[in-house]
């Protein structure tokens, strides 16, 4: 990258935010909960957006299947959304440092309604497994867009001093919207309207969500890009990967990201089977246990953000992501199989401890910018490959290990990759002087206060 391209930042410390003072008594309570007030709307047009983005994820695959597609296809075309959400993850971040984090959320949300109107308009009434990869494929472009261009506007301008609690709030929307409202949604208004209207309510709400975003945040910071990246577009896009062996860190990071839910989506694909054939738990059971640590995510989300402001983003990570991951996702394994369906306790508490462990993982959001803080949006741009990456790895680590070793065998590997995890977030420094400055910045914040 250039030094046109660097923001032309010779001294890091420069790009660190400054404080944010409130002007009343609403942006007085929101500082103190660890939400930005110039980006307050944007965090609630996220929550809008992902809940109907997620109302679909509990039925569309088997209403496909229903109405004609081979199961084969409905994979195929899910195989195809999610590699086009995993290279919008990593663009998002790429150009932002381009167009700004508002045009990219712009982009997301266009792609979103234009393809989601082809899929119900014309896809679905034709049953047209063509038309299906054709708009809902590239349609998994639309989130990762609005989303993680968000995420980018986040970072890039809340002071250092309470990130990791913004970060926190940012994962909060998110989760709770993807899957959780999403389902709720679905659940209530399939019995009342139907499958298909349920959909188009959906779209409704995503629209609803972008437009309450983007015109609700008034901070200028959203147009703000890197200095001559718009002449040089394929230059920035490739400035977001080169940053990964430029800046080792950031590399690592990006691994870091990857493991993080990787175990998640690979948890998925195998403990479903194995609770439910081998160890004789009944469906709902199962998804008792899934619901404890989707719900225990979302409020640790919230809570290890905060807690991370105030402790270490980079060892709130490294212990009570890394190791701790390590330790629940044993405990995972071996507490239903030992207490069996009888005793469902243990294993509820326990799926609650891996969904907080899991959570822990989000300040890697907050440390991520300020390895880079002359490039945020690249180093976003990593953080993000990496969350996109963990869709695949998952699902291929136990397609390799369990059919020689078992599910006691993923769990273990998934176990030892997030060990590994932890000691690659020890390397996860800070620059001395931006270790300086952020210190500088919480020392005046207490003062302060």
């Amino acid at each position: 990258m250039t030094e046109t391209m660097l923001h032309n930042s010779a001294n890091p410390a420069r790009d660190i935010p400054p404080p944010e003072h409130p002007h009343n008594a609403w942006e007085s309570f929101l500082f103190k909960i660890g939400i930005p007030p110039a980006l307050f709307w944007g965090f609630v047009g996220l929550l809008i957006f992902m809940s109907g983005d997620g109302a679909e994820s509990g039925y569309l695959a088997s209403y496909l299947v229903n109405h004609g597609q081979e199961e084969h296809n409905v994979a195929l075309l899910f195989t195809v959304y999610g590699i086009s959400a995993a290279i919008s993850s990593w663009l998002s971040g790429a150009l932002s440092d381009v167009w700004g984090p508002r045009r990219v959320m712009i982009a997301g949300l266009i792609i979103w309604i234009v393809l989601q109107i082809g899929f119900l308009g014309m896809a679905i009434p034709s049953n047209s497994f063509s038309l299906m990869v054709l708009f809902y494929g590239i349609r998994g472009f639309g989130y990762p867009l609005f989303a993680f261009g968000f995420l980018v506007w986040v970072v890039t301008t809340v002071t250092p001093t309470k990130l990791g609690s913004a970060v926190g709030w940012f994962w909060f929307c998110f989760a709770t919207g993807l899957p959780t409202l999403g389902a709720v949604l679905a659940r209530y208004m399939i019995p009342w309207i139907g499958s298909i209207y349920t959909l188009w309510v959906a779209l409704g709400l995503v629209a609803c969500g972008g437009l309450v975003a983007l015109y609700g945040i008034k901070d200028k910071n959203g147009n703000a890009h890197a200095s001559g990246a718009e002449k040089h577009v394929f230059r920035a896009l490739f400035s977001s990967l080169s940053i990964a062996w430029e800046r080792p860190k950031v590399g690592i990071g990006c691994i870091v990201r990857a493991v993080d839910t990787s175990a998640e989506f690979g948890f998925l694909v195998c403990l479903p089977i194995y609770f439910t054939r081998d160890l004789h738990f009944t469906l709902n059971q199962w998804l008792l246990v899934l619901q404890a640590l989707a719900l225990s995510n979302v409020i640790w989300n919230l809570l290890f953000g905060i807690l991370s402001d105030k402790l270490s983003w980079r060892g709130t990570v490294m212990i009570c992501g890394g190791f701790g991951s390590t330790i629940t996702t044993l405990l995972l394994y071996w507490s239903p199989t030992y207490f069996g369906p009888s005793h469902m306790l243990p294993t509820l508490i326990v799926g609650a401890l891996y969904g907080m462990t899991l959570a822990a993982y989000a300040p890697l959001s907050a440390l991520m910018p300020y390895l880079a803080p002359d490039d945020k949006p690249a180093a976003m741009s990593l953080l993000n490959l990496g969350a996109g990456a963990s869709v695949w790895v998952g699902p291929a680590i136990v397609y390799l290990v369990q059919p020689f070793f078992g599910v006691l065998g993923v769990m273990i590997t998934f176990a030892i990759i997030y060990f590994i995890s932890g000691i690659m977030t020890y390397f996860l420094t800070l620059d001395p002087e931006v270790q300086t400055e952020i210190d500088l910045a919480k020392k005046n914040r207490k003062q302060e206060a």
